[in-house]
């Protein structure tokens, strides 16, 4: 049962049971829904919970890094990866003293299962990679610990182990001994707590931080109890049926903003699946505007990729030509001139100024917006194509948007743009052939075309054509070089010879045409 909740501050908007996709099935864990984070608990994980609320699953014996698992460059060590039949035989169910250092981020770098209530011993459940624990190259995942520093642990319960470690110096010796017959019991975790999400590392602070300075207080991708996990909605990607095939329409999907990881959830229906979906596509829409203006602030008066200004941002899911059967999730940037796609939300300043794609606008035209013809479910995928001139020939991309009013948003700020850029630009001009002569064309959103011959005595050029746009008739090309203009005047149709694909220059020619048209009010 889902329960929708007023909204204040940063209070729960939406709670109830979903179905979590981990480890190839289903999972049924607690959501709760707030305008900045979507938090996923396991309430039934057949171990009992002390009254301390730290539950005895897991618990990492880090508190000031809660976002060990999910960071980008550190994985995780468990029952699944540290298999018995990978430990040494000669280390098996023998005592064995490893010293750890502890690290300032990360602390040992384990997380640990078990206790007196349990009537087991305090297992090592986890093992962080690239952390203290994992360095030693000592310990594995099922080790029970003995003693801490010489304390004895082995009548300890789980809170008792967790208060010594806790307060274990910088240099801790653990005594140890591998125990094959706890693996099923180690394994015996929180679905939740093998979800991974991106953490920035400490040297790609969040965007509007000044490098030097780390965010007093991360919003946390993993609690102190190991089944619970917070998931930040900033510049996550909220979409449907991406990854796994939803016949009856029952699931939603959040990628992260680093584009490593999916969490795929399950509703008991349609209609909860689409009043979770539409909740949470207004929370990640809210986060927007304020991520748009700390990506400003991060990039500074440099701008990016050789623009000055960010209009719009935000996630598509995108096709081209050569992929029509699979969406892909994109990160898509409107400056004043320029349409960039990334792979994934940069986070440092010169990964803003690197894109995957750059496609200018003023080559760039809308030729698709509506519902996808090809959907299953009709009307359900709303989509719109793009078509850029390029010297290649031309480039179609088609993207998805996820409600109506994001497709009219893109829709408007990609046609906008591209308008503003031929007020903007004015003018563009390229080499040419014309009747065996070289020459350059100019084309001027206000004065029309120009072939001017270029002098090699470097005098100045001769104008040889000069036309305004209400003079032409025609405008065609063969897709390989040649530009064929009819002005209707008594050279009859003028043929340039472009040197190269002329596709970037008829999408330049037909931008300044829609833009003149859209400037007198009419439809472009």
């Amino acid at each position: 049962m889902a329960v929708a909740l007023p909204v204040s501050g940063n209070r729960v908007q939406k709670s109830g049971f979903l179905e979590v996709f981990v480890r190839d099935r289903w999972h049924k864990v607690l959501a709760n829904l707030n305008e900045e984070t979507l938090t996923l608990s396991c309430e039934d994980l057949g171990d009992k919970v002390n009254l301390n609320g730290i539950t005895n699953g897991s618990y990492p014996t880090s508190t000031n890094h809660p976002d060990l698992t999910n960071s980008p460059t550190t994985g995780v060590r468990t029952a699944f990866t540290d298999l018995p039949e990978q430990v040494p035989e000669a280390i098996a169910n023998r005592k064995r003293c490893v010293k750890v250092v502890k690290q300032d981020v990360g602390g040992l770098g384990i997380s640990i299962k078990g206790g007196k209530e349990n009537k087991m011993p305090i297992l090592i459940s986890k093992i962080f990679k690239g952390l203290a624990a994992d360095q030693t190259q000592a310990l594995y995942v099922g080790d029970a610990i003995l003693s801490v520093n010489g304390v004895n642990l082995r009548d300890a319960t789980h809170d008792e182990a967790v208060q010594v470690l806790k307060r274990a110096g910088k240099e801790v010796t653990l005594e140890v001994k591998y125990m094959r017959e706890a693996t099923p019991y180690v394994k015996k975790g929180s679905p939740v707590s093998e979800i991974g999400w991106e953490t920035p590392p400490p040297e790609s602070p969040r965007l509007g931080s000044p490098p030097s300075e780390l965010p007093s207080s991360p919003a946390p991708s993993l609690s102190l109890q190991g089944d619970r996990r917070c998931i930040p909605l900033k510049m996550c990607y909220i979409t449907r049926g991406m990854s796994t095939p939803d016949p009856e329409n029952r699931q939603f999907e959040l990628h992260s903003p680093d584009a490593k990881h999916t969490v795929v959830l399950r509703c008991k229906d349609a209609a909860s699946a689409q009043a979770w979906f539409s909740l949470m596509q207004s929370a990640t829409t809210s986060l927007s505007s304020r991520v748009l203006a700390e990506v400003r602030e991060h990039v500074g008066w440099s701008g990016i990729a050789g623009s000055r200004e960010i209009r719009h941002l935000g996630w598509l899911a995108r096709k081209t030509e050569s992929e029509k059967q699979h969406w892909k999730p994109v990160l898509v940037v409107l400056t004043e001139k320029d349409l960039l796609l990334y792979d994934s939300m940069p986070r440092m300043k010169d990964s803003w100024l690197n894109p995957v794609h750059t496609y200018p606008l003023l080559a760039t035209r809308l030729v698709h917006s509506g519902p996808d013809k090809g959907s299953p479910q009709q009307g359900l995928e709303l989509s719109f194509a793009t078509r850029t001139g390029t010297r290649l020939g031309i480039e179609t991309h088609l993207f998805r948007t996820e409600t109506c009013k994001d497709l009219s948003l893109w829709t408007r700020h990609i046609v906008n743009g591209c308008h503003s850029a031929a007020e903007m630009i004015k003018e563009v001009s390229t080499s040419c052939l014309y009747q065996g002569l070289d020459c350059r064309l100019i084309i001027h959103y206000e004065k029309g075309f120009s072939v001017l011959s270029e002098e090699e005595d470097g005098s100045v050029p001769k104008p040889l054509l000069s036309y305004p746009f209400e003079r032409l008739r025609m405008s065609s090309d063969d897709g390989v070089r040649k530009l064929l203009l009819d002005f209707g005047g008594k050279e009859g149709e003028v043929q340039l010879d472009l040197h190269s694909c002329p596709k970037p220059i008829v999408f330049i020619l037909h931008s300044f045409l829609s833009a003149k048209i859209a400037r007198l009010g009419l439809l472009a």
